[in-house]
């Protein structure tokens, strides 16, 4: 079914293509999935499906000494992303449009990043007992931008338990997820340059990634785009 109607106060208009019955929105921290998640929502009138990094007690831990908060941290992380999927199939909500801001199998993306070896192991083995069936995204959109700007936007958004975040770890991170989705190939695949687009507050930045999403059905993608400013 084409889409084809007025959206939220904005005006923004689905022009084109049919709409993924679940979206997943990726990529490292500050470069905007749970943004861009939201607004995808709000566009599609359609529910989300949200990390919550604030209630992790282990999180502000782990920015300050890694060593000894990252396996509690992903540990926690884990149990609370097996349970919104858990929840979520139970209600048979899948069989509506869904937009998450995470991608479960990214989750031993940060494991493997963080955890030393022993830790790794105890944490794949909780993992291959949870996760069992999880839905395939129709559609997964990866974010990415350069650690600079990953860490001035952290910086900018003002979270106190980030604010110990630094490049390095950053850095880490952005490259481990560029190694994730140089080999993802589970679901069609949007790669965005997120480095000069706004799209939270710009409507024509946002408007050129919904038209371009729009089309993508299979394979792997790839936007690049300035911003309208």
């Amino acid at each position: 079914m084409l889409l084809k109607k007025l959206v939220d106060d904005k005006k923004l208009s689905i022009k084109k293509g049919k709409s993924p019955q679940f979206i997943a929105v990726e990529g490292p921290i500050g470069v905007g999935k749970t943004t861009l998640a939201k607004r995808l929502a709000n566009t599609f009138s359609c529910e989300t499906l949200l990390e919550q990094p604030e209630e992790n007690p282990f999180l502000e831990r782990f920015y300050q000494d890694q060593q000894t908060g990252a396996l509690p941290t992903q540990l926690y992380f884990l149990f609370q992303r097996a349970r919104k999927i858990q929840e979520i199939r139970q209600s048979d909500m899948f069989q509506k449009v869904q937009v998450s801001d995470f991608l479960m199998e990214k989750d031993q993306l940060f494991a493997q990043t963080t955890l030393d070896n022993e830790e790794l192991k105890l944490y794949q083995t909780v993992y291959k007992q949870l996760i069992i069936d999880t839905p395939k995204p129709d559609l997964v959109i990866y974010l990415q931008a350069p650690t600079d700007i990953l860490l001035s936007r952290v910086q900018k958004r003002a979270i106190h338990y980030e604010q110990s975040i630094n490049s390095d770890y950053l850095c880490r991170l952005n490259e481990a997820y560029t190694d994730f989705f140089y080999y993802y190939d589970h679901a069609p695949l949007l790669i965005v340059n997120a480095t000069e687009i706004d799209l939270a507050n710009n409507d024509q930045d946002y408007q050129g990634l919904l038209d371009y999403m729009l089309n993508v059905v299979s394979g792997r993608h790839y936007y690049n785009a300035r911003s309208s400013l």
